[in-house]
């Protein structure tokens, strides 16, 4: 009888839940469990071969365990939560507002973000990476993309955060008719249907696009009001968590960071490697709509799966020394930004945010220490990262 356990809600809270997904790849490639009923893949061939596949894995009952095991029809509009034809369409209207030439253009403001943040900082012997960067500089780029309001910034943001908050350890409540909080976005809808600007929202409501039914519209309210809360639930929480990650990694590797702070053009391949060390998504949900055999297991329809990235992104079976942060690695594809149809579509904003926030924090501190003492793991089912993370300068 194996003592080997894998409870999702609480590896997500685990500061180190790596030797955890180390037995699962080596023992129990296809994971079973019995308290949650669902099954689970960690080795990384598994999980690019389940991801790509969006027929015998779909999406449209959610891509969170809570979602799948909750049996309940999502709303028209939350995007990584359908399958083609209505996914197809819905993300093809976001790729085409969300180009890389607008991705590219905000590099700016992304750097005028974090000198607001880290210039305050500059003096003082100690911060909080979170509460004075990673949840700032994030924040004020969708509000900016969204033209929401500065002042009502934090407010939608805290909104959007407290929706993925559970008791450390526990499932999210989700509800029989989850709006994901897109009610924070009501206001800002309504206003910007009247008032159209240069941002992201107008051309949200405004572009026309031919939907599932040959039909040749703009988007819905509703539809309008969940695709903005998916687009700025997920800008904003894992770009947070990708920067709490950066302070306490390249704390823990002076070495590469001395290298960084007198090379910047490495800067690029060291978030690669970030993503893929500790990747802020760590498990990927599926519903599983036929009988599916792995391992010589079958693994029933009416199932749900997770591909724990996390795991996958540490595979010694595709990596070297998977287990060893090396800025200089040749990454490759990893999976921390999913694969397949649903791989995300904010990645080059998020990788450019990791960029310049880790470029501007070495301009201003090129050392620094992390006291994990007092950090905490933000409690929530769905991404993994710091709430708070102390940096002691010296």
């Amino acid at each position: 009888m194996s003592d080997l356990s894998y409870d999702p809600y609480t590896a997500i809270n685990n500061p180190d839940p790596y030797p955890l997904y180390a037995r699962l790849r080596d023992e129990a490639p296809l994971y079973y469990n019995e308290q949650y009923d669902f099954f689970a893949v960690t080795r990384y061939d598994d999980c690019e071969r389940g991801l790509v596949d969006a027929k015998r894995f779909i999406s449209g009952r959610g891509g969170i365990l809570e979602l799948i095991k909750a049996n309940i029809e999502l709303p028209p509009g939350t995007l990584i939560f359908e399958d083609p034809p209505a996914h197809t369409v819905h993300r093809s209207l976001l790729s085409r507002v969300f180009t890389p030439r607008r991705v590219s253009a905000l590099e700016p403001k992304i750097r005028e973000f974090c000198a607001a943040s880290l210039d305050p900082l500059v003096g003082e012997k100690e911060f909080d990476l979170i509460a004075d960067l990673g949840a700032q500089m994030p924040m004020r780029v969708i509000g900016m993309l969204f033209g929401i309001p500065e002042a009502d910034q934090v407010v939608v943001r805290d909104m959007a955060d407290d929706r993925l908050r559970v008791n450390a350890g526990e499932a999210m409540n989700v509800g029989t008719t989850p709006t994901f909080g897109s009610e924070a976005f009501e206001e800002y809808i309504d206003w910007r249907v009247e008032h159209p600007s240069d941002d992201l929202m107008t051309e949200l409501l405004h572009t026309e696009f031919e939907d599932e039914r040959g039909t040749t519209r703009t988007l819905t309210r509703d539809e309008a009001m969940l695709y903005t809360t998916v687009v700025a639930g997920a800008g904003n929480e894992t770009t947070t968590r990708l920067i709490g990650w950066a302070g306490k990694v390249f704390a823990e590797h002076p070495d590469q960071r001395r290298e960084l702070v007198d090379d910047r053009s490495l800067l690029p391949n060291a978030i690669e490697e970030l993503l893929r060390y500790e990747s802020p998504g760590p498990q990927i949900g599926r519903y599983v709509p036929e009988d599916v055999e792995l391992y010589g297991q079958k693994v029933p329809a009416g199932s749900a799966m997770l591909f724990v990235v996390s795991a996958a992104n540490r595979d010694e079976r595709r990596w070297d020394d998977a287990g060893r942060f090396d800025m200089h690695r040749k990454v490759g594809q990893h999976l921390a930004f999913g694969y397949g149809i649903h791989y995300c579509l904010g990645a080059a904003l998020a990788r450019l945010e990791g960029r310049i926030a880790v470029d501007e924090v070495l301009n201003r501190f090129p050392e620094w220490d992390v006291d994990l003492d007092r950090a905490r793991i933000a409690p929530t089912s769905t991404v993994r990262g710091f709430e708070t993370l102390p940096v002691l300068v010296p």
